[in-house]
């Protein structure tokens, strides 16, 4: 694949160039606000472009026209530009009016962030929005992502928004609010339930919390969403504030979550949990391969003395969950010794 020219070298630019260099893709980077190995850094735009028949639109999306009217003058039919913009359809206006039918150009999405990127998450899932002006586009797009190992969906720029909207930004409005009203901050326990939000709301803000401002505004269908929400949660707030202070089992039934059994659960449930922790299992192996080689690429092989360290503290933490230490050094001994594993 010819070099790519990335333009915008913030959190996410950096984190796509390590994505290109760990698939052995060439490119450059031009960002005059960010400090750029010589290697990597163009000092122009004509040098950025030279060689490259990709060129990926890394900056916020606010800044995505006045980027693009930059880069036109410099742009050739055989370039294909593409973004990866958390929210489609101003970056495909912006491509639009800027580009329009002179040089090809698609909005991606992908669904991954620099902290997603360096726990070697899977599978990494690009939306890709084809562009009826450009049919070649989309396919070209394609093809670069799943050079990068990712699962591409397409989807319209509108669609794409709608669903982005319902789930992307109500997340983030939701960990915004618990973040600001000091839910649950510094408590001594937690149900797992919380722990389970919790998780969620310290991704959000490692990953991508610099980002609520421009997903709420630049996404158009994002106030409706957060609107709906809220009137969903003063419906529930003022049925609870209704019930009497003992309430009966029927006037409580409507404030039940729906579709949730009650009773025990049965022993075929107790295998399909554990069907789905043997999953993540393989994906955690996965992602621990994956990390491991990303070590040994940076540093040289561990020494003996290292990996008998590392069983210890495994040992240990076995000890304290109440499984056998010794079958659980097993277990990692086959693991950090496995030839492209350890």
């Amino acid at each position: 694949m010819p070099k790519i020219a990335l333009v915008g070298y913030g959190r996410f630019g950096r984190a796509l160039g390590a994505l290109l260099e760990a698939a052995a893709l060439d490119y450059q980077a031009l960002d005059p606000g960010a400090v750029l190995p010589d290697a990597l850094r163009a000092r122009s735009v004509p040098e950025l472009l030279a060689g490259a028949e990709l060129v990926v639109v890394a900056v916020p999306v606010p800044q995505m026209r006045e980027v693009l009217l930059a880069l036109k003058p410099h742009l050739r039919p055989e370039h294909l530009v593409l973004d990866v913009g958390s929210v489609k359809v101003k970056p495909v206006e912006a491509m639009k009016d800027v580009l329009g039918a002179r040089v090809p150009w698609v909005g991606t999405h992908p669904l991954f962030g620099p902290l997603s990127l360096a726990m070697a998450e899977r599978p990494m899932r690009v939306v890709l929005c084809p562009n009826p002006l450009h049919p070649d586009a989309a396919p070209r797009a394609r093809r670069f992502y799943e050079a990068l190992g990712c699962e591409v969906i397409e989807q319209t720029p509108e669609g794409h928004d709608r669903v982005m909207a319902e789930t992307h930004a109500l997340t983030f409005f939701v960990a915004k609010g618990m973040v600001d009203s000091g839910a649950a901050v510094d408590v001594p326990f937690a149900p797992a339930s919380f722990k389970a939000l919790s998780r969620t709301i310290e991704t959000v803000r490692s990953d991508a919390g610099h980002l609520f401002t421009a997903i709420q505004q630049e996404n158009r269908f994002a106030t409706e969403a957060r609107q709906r929400l809220l009137e969903a949660l003063q419906a529930i707030h003022r049925d609870l504030a209704a019930l009497p202070a003992v309430a009966t089992a029927r006037e409580t039934e409507g404030m039940a979550l729906p579709g949730l059994a009650s009773g025990p659960p049965e022993p075929r449930e107790t295998r399909e949990h554990i069907e789905q922790l043997d999953r993540e299992l393989v994906e955690l192996l996965a992602r621990r391969n994956e990390l491991a080689r990303r070590q040994s690429r940076a540093q040289a092989p561990d020494e003996p003395s290292a990996t008998a360290a590392l069983l210890a503290t495994r040992r240990a933490w076995a000890a304290e969950l109440g499984v056998d230490p010794e079958e659980v050094e097993a277990l990692f001994r086959v693991i950090v010794e496995a030839p492209g594993v350890g």
